[in-house]
């Protein structure tokens, strides 16, 4: 699953799938990271509402990450779930370990095209 979080005009964050099989047969995405995390949080931590405070993609190794949004709107990302999150401006959403074992995200940032 790749999902798009991003902020509307009404200042709340949203939440868009990407379809991977609608593109070309053949693409490539070529992305310059200067710095990749690796992220480690226990079952149960959680974080009430918060913007990004940059653009990034985050991808799920370990565990499970519930992200919720201004509407009421819930996702549950896996392992192997990309989330790119631009909700850089409004409420933003929150975040919450749902797995029984520890969450292990990468994040990625993404550069602002020049």
């Amino acid at each position: 699953m790749l999902v798009r979080l991003y902020a509307g005009e009404d200042r709340q964050s949203h939440f868009e799938d990407l379809d991977l099989h609608g593109w070309p047969a053949e693409w490539d995405m070529h992305l310059e990271a200067a710095e990749i995390r690796f992220r480690r949080r226990p079952p149960g931590r959680s974080m009430s509402w918060h913007p990004e405070s940059r653009r990034q993609y985050l991808v799920v190794l370990s565990g499970q990450l519930e992200v919720g949004v201004g509407d009421g709107s819930v996702r549950v990302l896996s392992p192997g779930d990309v989330l790119m999150a631009e909700d850089l401006t409004g409420q933003g959403h929150t975040t919450r370990t749902v797995s029984e074992g520890p969450l292990v995200v990468v994040t990625i940032p993404i550069a602002d095209k020049l």
